[in-house]
C-alpha cells in the first residue's frame, strides 16, 4: 500500500495558530496547478511497482479549487500511477467553502472522503483563532455532506483553547456526536513559533497555554468518544470500526509516499525528501522540470527513533519482535531497559511482544517515545 499526498498552498486567510506553508493570494494558482501536474508525471518512476490506495488532497485549504481543478490532479494521478479499484480520496476543507453547491458538485465527483476543519462549534473560539467560518457554516456543512451522501467524514476540533472551559470543550464533542460523523480528528492548541498566536500571547492580547487545562480535556475526548464506540487508534485520531483514516494509518505504520507540491514531504523507507516552502521558486522550479527537493538518507538510528514516536501513538504500539529483526537484539533489550520506569509508573503496557502507552500515558506519548530514542545504534553496543 502506499499514497499520494497533494499540497495546495493556499488559503483565504491565516489561522492566527498555523505554521502550515500556505499563501492567502491565489494569483499563481493556474501556474500551480500546471506544476503539480508536472510534479505528478515527473515522479511516476518512484512508485513503478507501487499501487496508489490513498489520494490525499491537504494544505493549506484545498477546498478553494473548483471540483474540476480536483478532478484534473486526479486525472493526473490515474494516467501515470496503478491505482487500486477503490482508493480512500481525501479533501481537506474549511466550512465557508463547503457552500451546499459546493457540496453537491462534490457529492459527485470522485472525492469519496471529508476532512472538515470544524476546530469548534463556538463563535468565540473561532474569532480567536482567526478562523474564517462562524458555527452555522460548521454544522451546516456536516449536515448537508451527510444529506449529499458522504458517510466518511471526519472533522477537526482543537482543544486546550485558552480560557476555554471543560463544560464548553464538552459542549464541543457532544456537538460533534450529534452529528453521528464516523471520524474525529482533536489536536491541542500548540504556539508555533512566528505565529499570530505566539505574539498575541507575548503581547498580551490572548492567554497562555494551559498544558493541564489541554490534558484535562484530552481525558474527557477519550472517555466521551470512546462511550460512543470511537476507537482511538491514534494519539490524535478516533475512528469508528471501518473509517480509520487509511491515508494516515499507512503514515504511522510507515508505508511509501509520495508527496508532491510545495513543501510536501515524501518517504520511500530509507530515504525522506521535502519539497521547497516557496510558491515562487517551485513554480519557477517545474517550469524547468526540475523538481526542488532536499534529501535525507535515514540512519539506522533515525529509522528506530521514526518508529518508536509513531509506535507508541498508535493502538499497534512497538513491536520488539520487529525491533530485534530491523535492528538487532542488543537493541531491542536497550529499548526494554529504557521502558522499565514507564511500565513501572503504568505508562506502558507489554503484552505479546508489543510495547504501547497505556490510558495514562496517552497524553504523555511523545514525551515517552523522546525518552526512548537512540543518538546512534553504538549506544546499544552494536
Amino acid at each position: 500500500m502506499s499514497g499520494i499526498y497533494i499540497h495546495i498552498p493556499f488559503c483565504k486567510q491565516a489561522c492566527y495558530y498555523c505554521d502550515f506553508h500556505f499563501s492567502t493570494s491565489l494569483k499563481k494558482k493556474e501556474e500551480m496547478l500546471a506544476c503539480l501536474r508536472k510534479e505528478l508525471f515527473l515522479r511516476k518512476t518512484e512508485f513503478e511497482k507501487e499501487k496508489v490506495e490513498t489520494i490525499y488532497f491537504g494544505g493549506g485549504t484545498p477546498s478553494v479549487l473548483n471540483t474540476d481543478e480536483l478532478d484534473l490532479l486526479i486525472d493526473e494521478v490515474y494516467r501515470h500511477y496503478d491505482v487500486a479499484d477503490a482508493p480512500e480520496i481525501t479533501l481537506e476543507a474549511n466550512p465557508d467553502d463547503l457552500s451546499r453547491q459546493k457540496i453537491e458538485e462534490l457529492a459527485q465527483s470522485r472525492v469519496n472522503r471529508l476532512s472538515i476543519g470544524i476546530q469548534s462549534f463556538d463563535d468565540e473560539d473561532l474569532k480567536m483563532m482567526n478562523r474564517a467560518h462562524n458555527a452555522e457554516e460548521a454544522s451546516f456543512c456536516i449536515e448537508y455532506a451527510r444529506k449529499m451522501g458522504f458517510d466518511n467524514i471526519s472533522i477537526d476540533l482543537i482543544y486546550g483553547v485558552p480560557e476555554m472551559s471543560t463544560e464548553r470543550w464538552l459542549k464541543n464533542i457532544n456537538k460533534a456526536l450529534e452529528y453521528g460523523v464516523p471520524h474525529i480528528s482533536s489536536y491541542a492548541l500548540t504556539v508555533e513559533p512566528r505565529t499570530a498566536l505566539e505574539k498575541l500571547i507575548e503581547k498580551g492580547k490572548v492567554a497562555p497555554v494551559n498544558d493541564e487545562l489541554a490534558q484535562e480535556h484530552f481525558n474527557v475526548l477519550v472517555e466521551k468518544l470512546e462511550e460512543h464506540g470511537f476507537i482511538h487508534y491514534e494519539l490524535s485520531n478516533f475512528g469508528k470500526e471501518g473509517f480509520f483514516s487509511r491515508n494516515n494509518s499507512a503514515y504511522w505504520l510507515g508505508k511509501k509516499y509520495i508527496g508532491i507540491g510545495p513543501s510536501a514531504h515524501s518517504y520511500d523507507g530509507r530515504q525522506r525528501s521535502w519539497n521547497i516552502a516557496n510558491n515562487p521558486k517551485y513554480i519557477r522550479a517545474l517550469e524547468k522540470d526540475e523538481i526542488p527537493a532536499t534529501f535525507e538518507t535515514l540512519s539506522a538510528a533515525d529509522r528506530y527513533n521514526e518508529y518508536i514516536m509513531t509506535g507508541l501513538r498508535t493502538i499497534w504500539g512497538v513491536s520488539l519482535r520487529r525491533v530485534e529483526e530491523e535492528f538487532g537484539r542488543t537493541c531491542k533489550e536497550h529499548l526494554l531497559k529504557n521502558s522499565e520506569k514507564y511500565l513501572k509508573e503504568g505508562l506502558l503496557s507489554l503484552n505479546d511482544q508489543v510495547l504501547r502507552t497505556t490510558q495514562k500515558g496517552k497524553f504523555l506519548s511523545d514525551g515517552i517515545a523522546s525518552d526512548l530514542f537512540l543518538l546512534n545504534l553504538r549506544e546499544t553496543g552494536v
